[in-house]
């Protein structure tokens, strides 16, 4: 069964000034997930937000809280992040020394795991771990600053993560994040992806054009 296309957006390019308000703008005008970009100036050249954010956001909104830890190690930040209001927590696998044991840690607070590949990551690095997640996240630009463009080389790593998971049988979500916009996201789609983490694409113009920008993206397929 064809899953349900979702729009996560990034608030990594909303207005910081009023992250409150911008949470929920964009949760009213249909964003599926509320996605954050959770980054420490050391496995990415850049610093985003901390477990306190994710925490004084959390109730502006219902909508899911999708974070996507971009820190080195990630196992001594789970629980906070946990606690904080994260409802799927993705990590990349090199950011820890045991992933069985990350996943177990993650998913005995019954939240979601996702692990996430880089652009240079290959696909059959995550296959082992199939069995025991929810989401894969393919990175489709180098992770740690907004804005780059989409990579077009990640769109056969999506196609054989997608024919892997249906030979499989399992139920497993593929998203997407960097560069998403409505120019490629039919493409993205058509690839096997059904979550789309989009920044600009869905902020772009101010709160009166979130609506609009949302169901562009999902009516692009």
């Amino acid at each position: 069964m064809k899953k349900k296309i979702k729009i996560a957006p990034s608030i990594l390019a909303s207005n910081f000034s009023s992250l409150g308000e911008e949470i929920t703008n964009i949760s009213k005008a249909g964003a599926d997930y509320i996605h954050f970009d959770i980054m420490d100036g050391h496995f990415v050249p850049n610093l985003t937000f901390g477990p306190d954010t994710v925490k004084y956001l959390r109730k502006y909104s219902k909508k899911t809280f999708d974070v996507h830890l971009m820190i080195k190690p990630v196992d001594k930040f789970l629980i906070p992040f946990i606690k904080a209001g994260a409802d799927i927590i993705s990590f990349h696998p090199e950011t820890v020394k045991n992933v069985d044991k990350t996943i177990k840690v993650i998913k005995s607070y019954k939240k979601k795991v996702g692990l996430v590949l880089n652009p240079n990551i290959k696909e059959n690095k995550i296959f082992p771990y199939l069995n025991k997640i929810d989401l894969i996240l393919v990175m489709s630009v180098y992770p740690g600053f907004g804005g780059q463009k989409f990579m077009k080389s990640q769109l056969k790593k999506i196609e054989k993560i997608n024919e892997k998971i249906k030979k499989e049988k399992l139920n497993i979500d593929i998203e997407v994040d960097g560069g998403v916009n409505i120019s490629n996201a039919k493409k993205i789609m058509q690839a096997g992806a059904n979550i789309l983490v989009a920044g600009t694409a869905c902020f772009k113009g101010g709160k009166k054009f979130y609506k609009k920008n949302i169901l562009n993206l999902k009516k692009s397929k």
